[in-house]
This record gives C-alpha cells, sequence and structure tokens, in this order.
C-alpha cells in the first residue's frame, strides 16, 4: 500500500484492510456493505489524566488505522470529566504521542467538557422523563445501599421524590448550594439488577474544582459513564471501541443513549486490552511511580508510557508492527515481551552503524608504528585510508546497507580500547575470541590483532594487553589469513567518554497487575537500570539527540533526547542484538 495523505495517518502499511481480519474489521464491511453507514466515525477518547501507555498504543492503532482503511474518520477526544486528576500537561503530551505515532485525527481535537452544556440539558431532560433523581444520601450510604453481587441494591429515600423537588436540588447543585459529596445525580434504572452498573449509577456529582478547559464555569461534572456515550453520539461516532473491561457499562451506555434519544445511536465494541509480560499499564501505578520518585519522571525510558518509550529509542514503525503482530480479538491473553523487542528490533535494521566499547580494556599495540607506515601502498580499494600524526585515520560507510547516510572517519592509533569480555585468560568451552590459547583476532574494519602479553593486578583482574597487528591484513576480507572472529574496538587517545545507560524490565514481576500499589519500591527490578562509563568513536560526538544507531555486537542505542550534548554523551540502549523471540 502507497503512502497516505488523509487526515487520519500518514504512515505507510505493509496490510491493506482486506489483509487484516478480526471481527471489529468483519463488523466494519458488513456495515459498510449493508450501507448502514455511508462512512465510518471512530474515536480515541482518552482521560487526560497522566501519560498514555503501551496498553493505548493498541487502542490508537486500532481507532486511527480502522479509519485510514475504510476511508473514514478519527476523532481525538479527551473525555475530560474529573478535573481533580486532569492537567493541561497531559493533553499537551497526549496530542504529541498520537502524532508521534503516526496519526492525525479529524478536525481539531475535541473535549467532553465543551459539550457541558449539553450533557446538562440531557440530565434535566432526565429527570423531567422521570429517568433521573437527586440522591442526597451520604456516599457512605450509596455505597453501602448498593448492595454486591450477592445481594440486591437498597432503593434511596430519595428515589420517588417529586420531578419539580429533583430539578430544585439538580438546580441547587448547578448553583454550588451542596458541598462536595453532598448531592448526586442518579440514574433511576434498577437497584436489584445482576449488573452493577445498572444499580442507579450516578450521573453527576458536586465537585467545587476549577477544570483546566472551562476554568471556574461548572462545580458539578458528569461522569464518565454518562458523559462518554453522549459525546460520542454528539460526535456521530458509528464505532465506538472500548476495552474488554466496558462490557459490562455497555447496557448503560445504551441505555444512556436510548433515554436521550437519537436518530442514529452509536455501539459499543470490545476488544481484548493488550496485556504484555513484565509490563505496567495501570495509570494509577505508574502515578505512584512517578509522584514517589522511584523514576525520573513520566518520559523515564524504563516506564513503558509512548513517552517514555520514545526516549527509550522505540520507534513508531516498531510499535505499529507489534499491535499488527498482536491483532485484535475478545479474549484476554498474555503476550511475551519478546514480541516487541522483536517488532523494534526489526525497525532499527537501517540504523547507522558505529563502535562504542562499554567495559574498556587497553590493547598496546607495539608494533603500530612500522606496521602502518607503508599502509598507503597496502590498502586495498575497500579500505579508504590516511596516515596523519601518526593516526590511521579509516573511512567506512556509516551504513553498509544504505550509500546515502555517507562515511564516517575512525582513528585507529598505537593504543586502543577492546571490550573486557572479548579477552578471557581461561575461556569457557566455546569461546571464540581471544585468550592464550587463541590470541588471534581481527578488529572491525582494520587489521587482524594478536596477543603478545596480558598484564594482571594484584587480584589476577587483567587490566592491559600488549599486542601486535600483520600489516598485510588492512580490510575487512585478507587473502589467505584465517581468524576466529571479529570484534570491535575505539581508539584509546581520540575515543570519546560517554555514559551509556543499560535498561532491563523495571519490575522482575512477570504480572505487574499483581503488585501491591504501596509496594512499588520493594518489586522495583534492581538492574532495570544500570550506567557505565563508556568510550565512543569520535563521530558520535556529532550526531543529534534522539539519532540511533548500532553499536557493533553491542545492541541498538539512541542518543538521550534530554540529557545528550555534543560536551557530554549519553546514549540510551534501545534494545540487545541477541533475538531468541520466535515470531
Amino acid at each position: 500500500m502507497t503512502a497516505t495523505t488523509d487526515k487520519n495517518t500518514k504512515t505507510d502499511d505493509t496490510a491493506t484492510s482486506s489483509e487484516k481480519n478480526d471481527f471489529i474489521r468483519a463488523i466494519v464491511r458488513d456495515d459498510l456493505a449493508s450501507q448502514k453507514y455511508s462512512q465510518i466515525v471512530t474515536r480515541f477518547p482518552p482521560e487526560p489524566n497522566g501519560y498514555l501507555h503501551l496498553g493505548h498504543v493498541k487502542s490508537i492503532c486500532l481507532n486511527f488505522g480502522l479509519a485510514k482503511e475504510f476511508a473514514g474518520l478519527c476523532n481525538l477526544r479527551f473525555d475530560d470529566t474529573n478535573p481533580d486528576a486532569e492537567d493541561q500537561e497531559f493533553v499537551d503530551n497526549i496530542k504529541d504521542d498520537v502524532k508521534w505515532l503516526g496519526f492525525y485525527w479529524a478536525g481539531e481535537a475535541r473535549y467532553a467538557s465543551s459539550y457541558f452544556g449539553q450533557l446538562y440539558d440531557w440530565a434535566v431532560k432526565l429527570i423531567k422523563q422521570g429517568d433521573a433523581y437527586v440522591d442526597l444520601q451520604s456516599p457512605e450510604d450509596i455505597r453501602e445501599n448498593r448492595g454486591n453481587f450477592g445481594q440486591a441494591g437498597k432503593n434511596s429515600p430519595y428515589r420517588d421524590a417529586s420531578v419539580e423537588e429533583n430539578l430544585q436540588r439538580f438546580d441547587d447543585m448547578k448553583l454550588g448550594k451542596y458541598g462536595n459529596g453532598e448531592a448526586v445525580l442518579r440514574a433511576k434504572i434498577d437497584m436489584a439488577s445482576p449488573n452493577m452498573n445498572m444499580r442507579d449509577p450516578i450521573l453527576y456529582r458536586v465537585m467545587h474544582q476549577a477544570h483546566h478547559q472551562t476554568g471556574d464555569d461548572w462545580c458539578i461534572y458528569p461522569m464518565y459513564d454518562y458523559a462518554h456515550p453522549l459525546s460520542d453520539a454528539i460526535e456521530g461516532i458509528t464505532h465506538s471501541i472500548c476495552t474488554l473491561e466496558f462490557e459490562d457499562h455497555r447496557p448503560f451506555y445504551d441505555w444512556v443513549v436510548d433515554k436521550v434519544g437519537f436518530d442514529k445511536e452509536p455501539h459499543q465494541y470490545e476488544f481484548a486490552r493488550l496485556n504484555v509480560n513484565h509490563i505496567l499499564t495501570s495509570k494509577r501505578k505508574l502515578k505512584k511511580l512517578v509522584e514517589d520518585d522511584l523514576v525520573s519522571g513520566w518520559d523515564d525510558p524504563r516506564m513503558p508510557t509512548i513517552a517514555g518509550m520514545r526516549r527509550r529509542g522505540y520507534t513508531p514503525e516498531g510499535l505499529r508492527d507489534f499491535c499488527d503482530r498482536v491483532g485484535v480479538s475478545k479474549s484476554d491473553g498474555v503476550v511475551d515481551f519478546g514480541l516487541l523487542e522483536f517488532s523494534i528490533r526489526n525497525s532499527l535494521e537501517h540504523v547507522n552503524r558505529a563502535m562504542a566499547v562499554l567495559s574498556p580494556l587497553k590493547v598496546t599495540i607495539t608494533n603500530f608504528d612500522e606496521a602502518v607506515a607503508n599502509v598507503e601502498t597496502l590498502k586495498k580499494d575497500s579500505v579508504k585510508t590516511k596516515l596523519d600524526n601518526g593516526v590511521l585515520w579509516l573511512t567506512q560507510p556509516k551504513n553498509s546497507h544504505d550509500d546515502s547516510q555517507g562515511t564516517r572517519d575512525i582513528p585507529f592509533t598505537k593504543e586502543i580500547y577492546i571490550d573486557k569480555g572479548d579477552f578471557e585468560i581461561t575461556p569457557p568451552e566455546g569461546y571464540k575470541r581471544l585468550s592464550p590459547q587463541n590470541p588471534e583476532i581481527r578488529l572491525r574494519n582494520s587489521y587482524v590483532l594478536k596477543i603478545e602479553e596480558h598484564i594482571t593486578d594484584d587480584n589476577g583482574e587483567v587490566v592491559g594487553l600488549t599486542a601486535t597487528i600483520d600489516p598485510k591484513t588492512l580490510g575487512n576480507n585478507p587473502e589467505g589469513r584465517k581468524v576466529k572472529g571479529v570484534i570491535h574496538w575505539v581508539s584509546a587517545s581520540l575515543g570519546v567518554p560517554a555514559k551509556v545507560r543499560l535498561y532491563e524490565q523495571l519490575f522482575t514481576q512477570e504480572d505487574p497487575a499483581k503488585i501491591d500499589i504501596n509496594n512499588l519500591a520493594a518489586e522495583i527490578n534492581p538492574n532495570s537500570l544500570r550506567e557505565v562509563d563508556a568510550i565512543v568513536e569520535p563521530s558520535l560526538s556529532r550526531v543529534n539527540a534522539g539519532e540511533r544507531f548500532q553499536f557493533e555486537r553491542e545492541g541498538f542505542f539512541v542518543a538521550d533526547s534530554k540529557d545528550y550534548s555534543p560536551e557530554y554523551l549519553v546514549f540510551n540502549r534501545i534494545v540487545t542484538l541477541k533475538d531468541s523471540f520466535k515470531p
């Protein structure tokens, strides 16, 4: 499929709508084929009470994806009915997240708060119809009289008040004559219903709290379950797509739109939410992590928020691919974290390469000067070099798969760093790097190196190596010279110090939903963040924050979007190179 320029997305997709088969797309196809709708309208309706997380990515991809696939529209609507928990910061970040994922909403962003006047008028209509009443019971009494799954609820003593009394009380609520918790407007349905959501649910409550959109205009606010279906109806939403936990709310959704009355009523459909092992998607718990300073913020790269994943270096293409692979179903399940890494890793295969040594071990090349003296006569067409003041500059492509990315100059000097893990005095079985028994190896893009001596400290730890290079082996594939492996390296004198952050899952608990919100600190993986002092090739001091790379043999990394500068290099590991997941 070619790139689209419609209002809802700017992405390229490999699968067409006919290739994506799930129950929601089947419903949409049938509705369009039967001409039930001439155009579908979906919506992504976040509550602006926190940052979006991985679970929201699936909903975003589904709602905006449907609109794109079937030439429809998708609205971005903020269901901002609780000013006590909402903030303009969350609104702004959500907009940025949706755009970063590659989607654009139809028209301007919408707000449930824009409909407060209409929602109030419809509440008055429900009172006049005898479908709603003001309850003056205390919140504790309302909760107790609601009953439970094994016991029917009790009617409120205010349930049978006259329409006139209820209208006056509701007006008094609006005028601020009641304090918080002193009065609510409830739907009059059935206190004996087996569905707890139908036991006279609350429609409005008193909240003397300024709103980030409406200021002090209101001191009563509609409940989410009342505002959401009516906002859908106002916007002409044809397919209101929610996760499975809202399935039991659908009867009330239908009750509200039916009682208010619309020519074309929206319909709610539920799909399984995204559950990934080790990934926390409780907004309440994520907020607790931030408030208790257990992470550096909503965009901490360990956080499963879109902002955190973005700073970690995840790509929008990888996240969209992940959601496509997970698919849409009606039954809950748990997705392996490896599938997420698989999609992210695949999306990074095109990035430029660089060399970085995360655990430096110095190697002194004793024959360096004589070995490189005649480099001009020995170099091959595949190796561009320049000897300048004792430094051999090797010109290499930034990306061997994409010549358009240009080249980079790598300094090769008498002293270099290799990774400590690339030399073992007593190597384990199957070890294919340097050891006294196997002293030769190829240095990436340069020479075959031979270890002559290893130097240890008083504890027997290797702290340095001396070596020689074979001057005839410059290049990647010299003739007649076989060694067992290739390792990366960085110049000791011209390499640049960098902070490299290595990440693991934030929680070792496979199902973080089981973690007590008051015990989050004790459950955090102590290895979720490790920061090491690395040495990187100098070209990495001239990149842009947010630029991604493959560090040879180490993994995929990104220049941190907040902390990186040419004077202070900071890189986050996005994902390792190892891929044990089989999709």
